[in-house]
């Protein structure tokens, strides 16, 4: 696939996933009244919220926008499997598993959020996590069917 190609996929894409980005934003913006902090992460293909201060601790992933608890994305964080005693697979790089979120809002754009809560919400029953966890793992199969 061509470079330019690439690029006119990737902005349709953002542009599909905008409705929840905007929901992220939204989210991000209010949540830098109480510390968090942006950054553009083009490798992540997001808008990352540093240091907002939510729930017990990882990321959440909303169109192109990441919400994340801790200091950056570097950080190591354990598979749905694992923590569920399935399996023994190692820790993984946040980022990756958040980038596969990204990936599949970009495929659903405003679908992602119900096709997500459908399958399970955050659980490791729900196929979008265990993809994110596969794509984390291995670099591949960001996408929850086959």
């Amino acid at each position: 696939m061509s470079p330019s190609l690439r690029a006119a996929i990737g902005a349709l894409g953002v542009l599909w996933a905008s409705p929840n980005s905007m929901l992220g934003l939204v989210a991000g913006l209010t949540m830098m009244l109480f510390g968090a902090r942006p950054r553009l992460q083009p490798g992540d293909l997001a808008l990352v919220f540093n240091h907002v201060p939510l729930g017990p601790g990882g990321a959440m992933t909303l169109g192109n926008v990441i919400l994340n608890t801790s200091d950056d994305l570097d950080g190591p964080c354990t598979t749905y499997e694992y923590r569920a005693g399935i399996c023994d697979h190692p820790r993984v790089r946040l980022g990756d598993h958040e980038r596969a979120h990204v990936l599949q809002s970009m495929v659903l754009g405003p679908l992602f959020l119900p096709a997500y809560l459908l399958f399970g919400g955050v659980s490791v029953r729900n196929r979008f996590e265990r993809a994110a966890d596969r794509y984390a793992l291995t670099g591949r199969g960001w996408w929850p069917w086959d």
